[in-house]
């Protein structure tokens, strides 16, 4: 896609000290034993609380796979770093989402060559017409379409998972 390869990739970010601190709290909340790390059903209990959505069984494979094997489950700063990485690419999604959603003036979910070339020029005004006719080209070639679909910002959506920071 066009904006991995500009490099457009999630920034790092940080949450705020009353965020950090609202994580540390669902950490404490759903370690009812006071085990000092998290098993798999007190992380689903996490992402519900944090999130609004209960893991998938492949989502929840996933991060557990993704710990620390010599611990019994996610301790609190492994915690606090996959939640800071579903926190990130939210975000991500929300901001091409956001710049999807202002080139489609007329709603219909994708991009045309013309919504391309009148949404360059707004934002790249000196681009050559070549340029933008190549980059267009370029994400047809890789997409087959210009479209975006609810399905392409779920939680659960197969490809790179959030926890990997790839």
């Amino acid at each position: 896609m066009f904006f991995s390869q500009a490099g457009a990739r999630p920034r790092m970010w940080e949450a705020s000290p009353s965020e950090h601190k609202k994580w540390v709290e669902v950490f404490k909340a759903c370690d009812e034993e006071n085990k000092g790390y998290l098993s798999r059903e007190d992380f689903k209990v996490a992402v519900v609380m944090l999130f609004g959505y209960k893991p998938s069984k492949i989502e929840a494979d996933a991060v557990m796979s993704s710990v620390d094997p010599n611990t019994s489950g996610i301790l609190l700063k492994e915690f606090l770093d996959i939640v800071r990485k579903k926190k990130e690419a939210q975000l991500y999604r929300n901001e091409i989402r956001h710049i999807f959603t202002a080139f489609d003036r007329h709603y219909r979910g994708y991009l045309t060559l013309e919504d391309f070339k009148k949404a360059f020029k707004q934002v790249a005004p000196k681009l050559s017409e070549r340029i933008i006719l190549e980059v267009f080209r370029d994400e047809v070639q890789e997409s087959f379409t210009m479209s975006l679909r609810a399905a392409d910002f779920k939680e659960q959506d197969a490809g790179l998972p959030w926890w990997s920071g790839g």
